[in-house]
This record gives structure tokens, sequence and C-alpha cells, in this order.
């Protein structure tokens, strides 16, 4: 139940017909008797810049998730911002301050380590590829660079973002290795592919899975499908993977705590969780279902 007591979690993006933040928090929420709630609001992009700072105005305001397209153009919004936001050049978080500044936080690379390590795996001291150097690639070398990785591998066919990211990893890690138009066959303890490719049955590989070592966690940050083509070849060579809801669970409670809220399990958000996956005729996505 909805009242006027009710903390307000605003979750912005668009399109948002696919968002499943809600179908885990507000069921979440309602088991704990936490009084809070995430509503989705589809901004549109002209409206963003003035809209994030009057809607974090509301008196009833806890906090935001943000989504595509607007992680990164929320950072030039925000009064602070931490070390993994500096570095992904995006934010998935906002809160208000006792002073009223609005705090941004990055947690889906926070949300993909933690998924690495609960499945028995090292961060501190691996070589790990990441491919992609968006919003969400930054945000994942961001945090394995925090985790204290050895080495992060880039590949991205976009070669300024790859390099500007790589620059940023040096100036807050000097002491990390990094390398640009990393190869496939680098000897890679964990490999995530943070690109879109795998939304649909008809995209291509984001990389030569044949050069991908079998003792290798392969990782995925699509959501839109659990197992993608990607995820199924390198299942294939025997590899350990990581599907993208994965990244989703294990970042909510780090959310929950930057909100001040009762954290909890990500065993605990799937058992309350009403989300699925729904695939069209052609085995594209069609958004997730309750």
């Amino acid at each position: 139940m909805i009242s006027g007591r009710t903390k307000l979690i605003a979750h912005l993006g668009l399109p948002i017909g696919s968002f499943m933040a809600p179908m885990i928090y507000n069921p979440y929420f309602e088991k704990h008797d936490i009084d809070a709630v995430v509503i989705p609001m589809g901004c549109q992009e002209a409206d963003y810049a003035t809209f994030l700072p009057q809607v974090a105005r509301l008196s009833n305001f806890l906090g935001a998730l943000v989504t595509m397209p607007y992680k990164t153009s929320t950072v030039a919004l925000l009064d602070a911002v931490t070390t993994t936001v500096s570095v992904a050049g995006a934010c998935n978080a906002v809160r208000r301050g006792p002073d009223g500044r609005l705090i941004g936080d990055m947690f889906d690379g926070e949300g993909f380590v933690r998924g690495v390590r609960r499945k028995g795996r090292a961060i501190r001291g691996a070589r790990v590829l990441v491919i992609g150097s968006g919003g969400v690639g930054s945000a994942i070398s961001a945090s394995l660079a925090n985790a204290n990785a050895a080495c992060i591998g880039l590949r991205d066919t976009n070669h300024l973002t790859m390099d500007r990211l790589a620059s940023r990893l040096k100036a807050f890690f000097p002491d990390l290795t990094v390398q640009t138009d990393a190869p496939a066959d680098g000897g890679w303890d964990v490999i995530v592919n943070a690109t879109p490719l795998g939304m649909n049955a008809s995209d291509p590989m984001p990389m030569d899975v044949s050069a991908i070592a079998p003792s290798t966690l392969v990782g995925e940050v699509v959501m839109a499908r659990e197992i993608t083509p990607f995820l199924a070849a390198a299942q294939a060579r025997g590899c350990e993977i990581q599907v993208g809801i994965d990244m989703l669970f294990e970042q909510i409670p780090a959310y929950l705590e930057f909100f001040g809220l009762r954290s909890t399990t990500p065993e605990e958000l799937r058992s309350v969780a009403r989300i699925g996956y729904k695939l069209d005729s052609a085995g594209s996505p069609t958004g997730a279902t309750t």
C-alpha cells in the first residue's frame, strides 16, 4: 500500500517496458514491510537534465535507479561522485544527502564482481578481458581495478572510447596493467561481454569463442535473455558462466545499503522476484514477464 509516508525510488530511463528492477525491489519491500516503492519513470531525453534535479526535490524522494540512456549524462547533474563513477564516466544510483546535495555511485561493476566472487573466483591478481568500453564496461573495469585485478584487457570497435577508459583506469589505478586491443587468447581468468551483442538471436559473437580456455569464467551483461549465444558457446567449451541477471541480483544489496534500507542476499531477492524471460517466434526478447 502506497501512502503519504512511502519513500520514492525513481527508476529513470527510456524505454521502460522491459525494466526488471521494480519486479525485484517491490516484492522484497512488501515482504519486509519496508515503506518504499520503485516506480519506472520514462523521461524523454530533452527533459532529463531538468527532470532529475526536480524529482530529487520531492519530500519523499529516497533516490533513483538510473539506466540507459542516462547513465552518462547523469554525472554532470550531481554534486558528488565516487571514484567508480569518475572512472566509469557513468552513474546508476543517486541519493540526496542530508544537505540536499545529489550523490552518485555506480553498482553495475560491483554486481559483476560480487557474482564472480560468489562463484569462488578471485579477482585479486586476476587477468580479466572486458569486451565493450561503454557505461557498463567502464563500470565493470573500475570495480575490477578496485578489487585489485592484476590486468584488465579492453576490446572495443570504438577505439576512442576504449583509449579514454584506459587512460582513466591508469590515472586512478597506476599499478594496474591495462591492455587495449587485447588479444582473445591472452590467458584470461575471466571474460565479460559488456556490449549489447546477444540481445537478439541474430547478433554476431562479441569475440572468437574458440580462443577461450575452458578454465575461463565467461560472463554476460545482457539481461533480456538468460543464456545468450555467447554463453551457450562458452558452456560448450566447458567454461563456467555468469548470466547477465546475476549482475542485477548481486548489485541490489549494494543499492539498498546506498539508500540506507535493510539489505539482503541475492538468494532472497531471487526467491521473491517476479520476473522471467519471454521471446518472440524469432527468438528475440520481448521484455520481462511477471
